[in-house]
């Protein structure tokens, strides 16, 4: 059984053949409107979500099956005190696939041990969020053609965001990548993260605390929100909050056929006059999130079209 906890759980084969059935899914979706009749996906969802929660009930709905779950740990016996094992346990015995959303590092790995169904971790922490990195590796590759030789700009939330640790996890495996780190002091990537993906894989990296002067370098701009819900202290996260923001005027600096990305939601760090240019692909990167997850679905529950 296998389950989706890192990106990292996936070889670079396997993430290709995954990107290619959910451009087949794309191109012809009543081909895998009953792949997965009679299956069921249990969406447990321990912290808010919208973009994910939803894609993956989409997915599921989209491949004939079926859907239950929470969108709220009020509403679950998590609040009584029922403990993630437990939970884990009971669930999988009532579907065929978990996806999992957790704001604590480390709880798929706990819910693997516990299951008797595949686990995708949908985001745990300030950890991972494969699924997330799909969704980016399928948008790139479609409007990129490819990943080598790519210069990756990571700007804003680098200590915390789990989709920024993901992705350069994902992309460190490709050849001749570079990563340019935009942050602020408080906010730089993890020592872990730059360690064992960029440091030990041997790739070239820079640190900016300026978007404006590297902006022109990037063959992809990934964008990320200073996350309110991680900060312990709110007078920190009020001082950092607006420190990016995507305007008109700094796209004017960037390369013609550089691409922005951004996992959402967004707050002001993108404005919204940069919606109309067609680098712009956020929100057709939160589209690809439906068909990479119905892959990626069918993939775990072994099912092939």
């Amino acid at each position: 059984m296998q389950h989706l906890i890192n990106i990292m759980d996936l070889t670079t084969a396997e993430i290709d053949e995954l990107i290619e059935v959910a451009k087949d899914i794309l191109a012809n979706p009543e081909k895998y409107q009953d792949a997965c009749r009679h299956k069921i996906l249990a969406t447990l969802f321990f912290e808010p979500s919208t973009r994910t929660r939803l894609s993956f009930e989409s997915a599921m709905l989209s491949l004939g099956g079926n859907v239950l779950g929470f969108s709220d740990s009020s509403s679950s016996s998590s609040a009584k005190g029922e403990s993630l094992a437990d939970t884990i346990t009971m669930v999988s015995g009532y579907s065929d696939i978990i996806a999992m959303r957790h704001p604590k590092e480390g709880s798929p790995i706990v819910a693997s041990e516990h299951t008797a169904v595949p686990i995708i971790n949908a985001g745990d922490g300030g950890h991972y969020h494969p699924t997330q990195t799909l969704t980016d590796l399928l948008t790139i590759k479609t409007e990129l053609g490819h990943f080598d030789g790519l210069t990756v700009g990571l700007c804003g939330d680098l200590k915390y965001g789990r989709t920024v640790h993901s992705l350069i996890s994902a992309m460190s495996r490709y050849e001749n990548v570079r990563f340019v780190l935009i942050s602020p002091q408080e906010l730089k990537l993890p020592s872990f993260v730059k360690q064992t993906y960029i440091k030990d894989a041997g790739l070239p990296y820079i640190q900016s605390t300026s978007l404006e002067d590297v902006i022109g370098d990037l063959d992809i701009l990934y964008m990320t929100r200073i996350q309110r819900e991680r900060f312990p202290d709110e007078e920190d996260y009020l001082r950092l909050k607006d420190t990016y923001i995507l305007d008109e005027e700094k796209m004017k600096s960037a390369k013609r056929d550089m691409i922005v990305l951004h996992p959402l939601p967004r707050v002001n760090e993108i404005s919204t006059g940069v919606d109309s240019d067609p680098r712009a692909l956020y929100f057709k990167q939160a589209y690809n999130g439906k068909f990479i997850r119905m892959a990626l679905i069918m993939k775990l529950l072994g099912i092939k079209i």
